[in-house]
């Protein structure tokens, strides 16, 4: 497994990206090293290109197979064609030579060396016929090479760029300022970032928390399931810890600052997802698989040619080294250059158009080897949004409906996430007189001269109220979050609210057990929470009450097993676990930190999306192989005869006749490029 056996791409000081050192000025500005890196193989690919065309009009081979060479040659004109290649093979070459010097320093031949070798080859050979050596110039054959390959490495890198962004977002997480008592008691706005442990900040209702710190002062409610997974909103009161980029709900407290900088909780997330990201080794793809055997056989077939003919023909060193040559040019087929990038750009496209995103292509193939898929509850098999599940009456002159709807009418009143839960799932409520908060317990009102209280189960033990009903204690013990209705100090009902499951999950999790895939759940929510998810959806496995840091553990622990793991998620607190699984799939409707941190974004907050794009990708590398294997057939065909093994029976593989079959190959890997299609079980809800 790639985590386990590689050394990390920062212990090797090469950019998971791009390939390039590591330094710490390449860290801050990844991002813009990456864009610049794209606009310039861009730009070298539209002047190669343009350049290009006067070369293919003044090579004598192109001039001859359609029968104009005589009309438009001139004095000089093998000159002419000698500059303008040369200006595409360094220009236009030079980001293949660079990967090539890389490529020699990891040990790891690919794609950058085997061009390299076909169009340097092409390059001195047909500058030694401008200038005395009788034969034939590839002028043309390398500059069709280095536009191709250009246009590949443009989609290719294009397509992978975007991890480096991950770590901004999870600093813009932390407000910019916050409102610090002074020593004289006056309140300041001074920077975040300016804060120090022992200072003492204001935090007013519906603001993040700055940083993390105690309570010392006052009650609320803090939302913290971007951050540690926790569903539910946390009653919070004095000596209670609030984490940095949590949000305050609807009371204001004063906090003392207990950890700044890499202690913070917030800091060690980015740390662990900054070495996440290092560990994911930059593995070579399957088109750089097939480059090093064609390396091999390009060097070692043209050097045998040579050998062949120098030894045992009298036909001459000019006549020997145009066969080893040609080997060398021709087992660069154009083809191979669009094979992977082709695929990969109609891939991108296609999944695109269907709100499943492609961010890494590397780890997109990567994922039609999966064999565990990890789930993030809420936000992803949950719509991270509290409904109410059950409705229990406890008293025969009230039914579930009066008991919801004068629930809803207190609920109304007040911002909390469970209140809007109770609101949402009631069709009509009643008006409200005298509404009042009691803190940390309920809320309370009269409604048609009643007094109703919406309370918590320890408010009840307050009241010495026994709750004597199996039905409750079943959905205690599920980990739903129960509040009861009190009217004129009578228990008339009781309320369950739960995380609401996605419709679609358990179709979701139905797909994936079919492909042979394991489902499992790592969540920050209570065991209670977790195992009655896991049994309504039908999960071989879940883990309870993780924390972030935990969760990439977790993660690794999976991949230790030897299964190879998608990880899903859309919180802050699945950042670390997404970076670290091979597939990081995340949800698109959660925070920016998880979607910059994934391998694969998916647009809608749908779990059968995941199904889909490991469908893809399944379809993605059957045409990836198809073209290569056109590619390789290509070479398989063509080389033996450009080597001369057919020559005593008159059939020598010329210049021409390679354009021929040069065309017909990259005709076909286009063409079966264009194919590529969405599952059938995607089809019908596209």
């Amino acid at each position: 497994m790639k985590h386990m056996d590689h050394e990390s791409p920062e212990k090797k000081g090469e950019c998971v990206v791009c390939g390039g050192k590591l330094t710490e000025q390449h860290r801050m500005e990844g991002g813009h090293v990456h864009s610049s890196m794209i606009d310039d193989l861009k730009k070298r690919f539209y002047i190669s290109l343009l350049i290009t065309i006067p070369i293919i009009i003044l090579s004598p081979t192109i001039q001859g197979l359609v029968g104009i060479g005589n009309s438009i040659r001139f004095t000089g004109d093998l000159y002419l064609l000698f500059a303008l290649s040369s200006i595409v093979y360094f220009y236009g070459g030079y980001p293949f030579f660079k990967g090539f010097l890389n490529e020699i320093k990891l040990r790891t031949p690919g794609m950058d060396m085997l061009i390299s070798v076909a169009i340097t080859s092409a390059y001195l050979y047909s500058s030694a016929v401008v200038f005395g050596l009788n034969g034939e110039v590839f002028f043309w054959e390398l500059a069709t090479l280095i536009d191709i390959m250009l246009i590949g490495h443009w989609l290719e890198m294009r397509s992978v760029m975007g991890a480096s962004r991950a770590l901004e977002e999870l600093v813009k997480l932390i407000p910019s300022s916050a409102h610090k008592i002074m020593a004289d008691g006056s309140t300041m706005d001074v920077p975040s970032d300016e804060l120090n442990v022992g200072d003492n900040v204001i935090i007013k209702p519906g603001e993040k928390v700055p940083i993390d710190g105690e309570i010392i002062k006052g009650s609320t409610s803090i939302d913290e399931s971007m951050l540690t997974g926790e569903s539910e909103p946390l009653f919070k009161e004095n000596g209670a810890v609030v984490i940095g980029g949590s949000i305050n709900g609807d009371g204001s407290i004063t906090v003392e600052i207990k950890k700044t900088g890499k202690d913070s909780f917030l800091s060690q997330v980015i740390n662990l997802v900054e070495e996440a990201q290092a560990t994911k080794s930059k593995t070579q793809n399957l088109a750089d698989r097939f480059a090093t055997w064609l390396t091999i056989i390009a060097l070692s077939g043209g050097f045998i040619t040579l050998l062949v003919w120098l030894g045992i023909t009298s036909y001459g060193f000019e006549f020997a080294l145009e066969r080893a040559v040609t080997v060398m040019v021709i087992t660069c087929p154009h083809a191979l250059g669009l094979a992977v990038p082709l695929v990969v750009a109609v891939s991108t496209s296609l999944s695109a158009r269907n709100g499943l995103l492609i961010r890494n292509r590397t780890s997109f193939e990567r994922s039609r080897d999966i064999n565990a898929i990890i789930f993030d509850k809420t936000g992803t098999l949950t719509e991270g949004k509290f409904g109410v599940t059950d409705i229990v009456p406890l008293s025969r002159e009230y039914h579930e409906n009066d008991v919801l709807k004068y629930a809803a009418s207190l609920e109304s009143y007040s911002e909390h996430p469970i209140a809007k839960g109770v609101v949402n799932s009631a069709k009509e409520t009643f008006d409200v007189e005298d509404f009042k908060s009691i803190p940390g317990k309920g809320i309370q009102g009269k409604i048609n001269t009643k007094n109703v209280e919406v309370v918590s189960p320890g408010y009840l033990k307050e009241l010495n109220i026994d709750i004597p009903n199996e039905k409750i204690d079943k959905l205690l013990s599920e980990g739903k979050t129960i509040v009861f209705v009190i009217i004129d100090r009578e228990l008339k009902g009781a309320l369950a609210l739960a995380d609401i499951i996605r419709e679609e999950s358990k179709e979701a999790i139905k797909e994936f057990k079919d492909m042979g895939i394991q489902c499992m759940m790592i969540t920050g929510d209570r065991k209670e929470v977790a195992e009655w998810v896991s049994k309504e959806i039908g999960l071989d496995k879940y883990y309870a009450e993780v924390l972030p840091q935990e969760k990439a553990e977790k993660v690794r622990e999976i991949q230790a097993e030897g299964l190879v793991v998608a990880m899903t998620g859309d919180g802050i607190n699945d950042a670390p676990a997404l970076a670290q699984a091979d597939v990081g799939i995340a949800i698109g409707a959660g925070t920016d930190v998880a979607i910059e941190v994934a391998d694969i974004v998916l647009v809608r907050s749908n779990p059968l999306d995941a199904v889909y794009i490991i469908k893809l990708a399944k379809s993605t590398y059957n045409k990836m192989f198809q073209n290569l294997a056109w590619g390789a057939g290509y070479n398989i065909f063509a080389i033996p005869i450009a080597a001369g093994v057919l020559y005593s029976f008159g059939i020598l593989i010329t210049p021409a006749a390679g354009v021929i079959l040069m065309s017909m190959s990259t005709i076909i890997v286009a063409f079966n490029s264009r194919t590529l299609k969405i599952d059938k079980i995607v089809k019908h809800r596209i």
